[in-house]
């Protein structure tokens, strides 16, 4: 027995790690910071504040000067396109963090790091007066290495300044967002300070392979030690990269592998380990089944550092037009968050850092409405985000804030690395995404075939740029606004867009059905609201057209409810699209845009919208193909007693053949059904079935609702409903069918 288990410690290192060969030391910087503001680049003379951290200045107590400003609610909405980033009505102000920390004695002798994940908008770091860096990754860490301003036993001041948005440098790769009026600054997500030997693991990228049954570890190595002063003198040193890969949950080592590499003094250098996996559980939104890597780094010292990251085994890969999951089609239904736009909203307050709130939205809602990813929009996320979105199986398509161009390439090319690295782990994120709505050559033609290098794992998305723009287009994000009202184009109000007509086919739907790559429609409503009913900036015409000046709230949830239904229908009904994601989950109240959500944003009242969603995003589903006669204009009432014929658009987004029924209903204004039929479906996988109906109207003049109501073997109920119009009636009323109950 002892033999064998010198045999094992032999072979297998990595089952054999003592307690006490943990290295890296963290303090977690996180919680109250003293806080104040300056006009100019000097520190201020006392601090009369404190803030939160990770927050923005908004959470800073007693309230900075500008609040007001930077938090409006209005009484009513103004009509507006865009914003110019320098019509700015508050003053730019320096924003100045303190802390006072501790530092042990026994950790002299350490190296230590400084860490801020993520800091907006350009970042200098002092410790006990000494400057230690400035950065303008406003996305991506903020790292600084620290020791030599430390000291030892006693308590140190650490003093971070962050610049106003307006000061960002040129060549920083952070775009401007024209439906954004105030960029909030501050510390906005962990600080970390962390204490290894003089060698460190900087970056572990960890990138898993289903296919071929392996695990590909990337280490970027900091070497401490001084770069060569003299002729002879050493210029890197040996170390030792240990790596050994547990399931999370039981802890129990699946496997493991060293490597023996050299490390470049005073510099970063890479080491690749690829470790065979014969049997593990796949990752999935369904069962999100996490591993988690340990690296340990060891020199001839000893053990140096060592850190650890949780991912999952999953491919997330494309074939043709559409993505596969693990070697399994997935069409990807969901919808986007705007964080950075949220940050602008007045109840945004400290609900980003929340993990309850952020589990609810990320979590809750979307398993109940049948999302299997969100686009985190204009601006990433905190980390946690991605690590909630792990574990509870959630898939992302991540894009950085780059909508108007803005950035030099050499920082573009430093950002969008590290962005690679920092967050490349997380199986949640499925798609980079690089640009929105823009085109950049560097970006598409350049940099994302580098940048594949480093995590070939994953899709890029380019923004506008398709196949004539790039050598390796993967991927297009198509935006089919339909309901968009020109009030300067001549005519506008006679090209109605045939809302429920699910056989539309406009220019941008036709360009989809042609192009060889995957189709993700990440974007289409243009029917946004307020918090309160009200249409936002960008709508005001359209509520004016279909519903007439000084709607009610209700009135204006119903026909967003409905528009949003049915043309989520009208896009999942087209088979060669990818996926269909709708704007917008979260945003700025008060914005160019708005949310699904009523009232204050803490409590996520959902209004009828979401609750639509369930059905129009249901993997299964009947749909019913005829155009609303309630708030589409021009179109004659169906004579009384005539027949209707229509089709049904049967989607199946599963592998599996689905079969069920499908229950036709005509309901009067009083919920009375005038007329009933039920018709068995087979609905084949990937594939749309459209299935012939027809009924006779009735001789009553009025307003119904036509009803579908699919229900497949062992599932619950999904309701597809259209408006109609028979006879001449003085007032069309419809019966108000309710989408939770049914």
């Amino acid at each position: 027995m002892k033999h064998l288990l010198i045999l094992l410690v032999l072979c297998f290192p990595f089952l054999v790690r003592a307690a006490n060969e943990k290295e890296r030391t963290v303090i977690n910087l996180n919680g109250t910071w003293q806080f104040d503001q300056t006009d100019n680049a000097f520190p201020p003379a006392k601090f009369t504040r404190t803030i939160p951290v990770p927050g923005l200045v908004h959470l800073a107590e007693p309230k900075i000067e500008d609040y007001g400003k930077f938090f409006k609610r209005a009484d009513q909405v103004e009509a507006k396109q865009q914003h110019n980033l320098y019509n700015i009505d508050y003053t730019p102000r320096y924003n100045w963090y303190r802390k006072s920390v501790f530092i042990a004695k026994e950790l002299d002798g350490k190296e230590a790091v400084i860490t801020i994940k993520k800091s907006q908008y350009v970042t200098q770091v002092y410790i006990n007066g000494m400057d230690m860096g400035t950065s303008m990754a406003c996305y991506t860490p903020v790292e600084f290495p620290v020791t030599k301003a430390l000291k030892f036993g006693v308590e140190n001041e650490i003093l971070i300044k962050v610049g106003d948005r307006v000061w960002l440098p040129s060549e920083a790769a952070g775009g401007t967002d024209k439906e954004k009026e105030h960029y909030l600054p501050g510390i906005w997500d962990d600080v970390l300070l962390s204490f290894t030997g003089n060698v460190r693991i900087n970056r572990l990228l960890v990138l898993p392979s289903v296919s071929g049954k392996k695990v590909t570890v990337k280490a970027q190595i900091r070497n401490f030690k001084p770069a060569q002063i003299f002729y002879g003198d050493a210029m890197s040193d040996s170390v030792i990269l240990d790596i050994s890969i547990a399931e999370k949950l039981s802890g129990k080592v699946v496997a493991g592998k060293s490597g023996k590499f050299n490390a470049k003094r005073d510099n970063l250098s890479e080491a690749v380990l690829e470790i065979p996996l014969q049997e593990f559980t796949n990752w999935s939104p369904d069962k999100p089944f996490l591993y988690v890597v340990n690296a340990t780094l060891k020199t001839d010292k000893g053990i140096s550092d060592d850190t650890q990251k949780q991912f999952g085994m999953r491919d997330f890969t494309r074939k043709g037009k559409f993505f596969y999951l693990n070697g399994e089609k997935i069409i990807l239904r969901g919808t986007n968050v705007t964080l950075q736009r949220f940050f602008e909203d007045p109840d945004c307050s400290n609900l980003v850092w929340d993990r309850e709130w952020v589990k609810k939205l990320l979590v809750d809602y979307p398993k109940q409405l049948n999302w299997n990813m969100m686009r985190i929009c204009v601006g990433i996320a905190p980390d946690f985000w991605y690590d909630i979105a792990d574990e509870y199986g959630l898939l992302f398509q991540n894009e950085w804030l780059y909508w108007q161009n803005h950035g030099w390439d050499d920082q573009i090319r430093k950002e969008y690395t590290d962005w690679v690295w920092n967050d490349g782990t997380h199986p949640s994120i499925a798609i980079w995404d690089a640009i929105n709505e823009n085109w950049d050559s560097y970006i598409g033609n350049t940099l994302i075939p580098e940048l594949k290098k480093l995590d070939p794992t994953r899709i890029w998305d380019a923004g506008y740029m398709t196949s004539d723009q790039m050598a390796q287009d993967e991927m297009d994000e198509p935006h089919p606004y339909q309901g968009r009202i020109y009030s300067k184009q001549p005519g506008a109000t006679r090209n109605f867009y045939p809302l429920g007509n699910l056989d539309h086919k406009p220019g941008i739907l036709r360009s989809i059905q042609e192009s060889g790559s995957a189709q993700l429609v990440n974007e289409y409503g243009w029917i946004w609201l307020w918090r309160n009913g009200i249409p936002s900036k960008l709508t005001v015409e359209v509520y004016d057209y279909y519903l007439g000046k000084n709607s009610t709230p209700v009135q204006n949830w119903e026909l967003q409810a409905y528009w949003m239904q049915l043309e989520t229908e009208w896009l999942r009904s087209e088979p060669s699209i990818a996926g269909v994601l709708a704007f917008c989950y979260l945003a700025n109240n008060y914005g160019y845009t708005g949310d699904w959500f009523a009232g204050n944003i803490k409590d996520l009242k959902p209004i009828p919208t979401l609750d639509w969603f369930r059905h129009a995003f249901a993997p299964v589903a009947t749909f019913i193909n005829l155009t609303d006669e309630r708030y589409t204009k021009i179109i004659e009432p169906h004579q009384p007693g005539s027949t209707l014929l229509f089709n049904l658009a049967g989607i199946n987004n599963l592998a599996a053949t689905a079969t069920g029924t499908v229950k036709v209903r005509l309901i009067d204004q009083k919920g009375r059904s005038t007329s009933e039929q039920t018709i068995p479906v087979k609905l084949n996988s990937y594939v749309r079935t459209d299935i012939p109906v027809f009924l006779v109207l009735p001789v009553e003049a009025g307003g119904y609702v036509l009803v579908a109501e699919f229900t497949p073997e062992n599932g619950q109920p999904v309701i597809s409903r259209r408006f109609l119009k028979v006879g001449q009636a003085e007032k069309y009323n419809y019966f108000k069918l309710d989408p939770i109950s049914k």
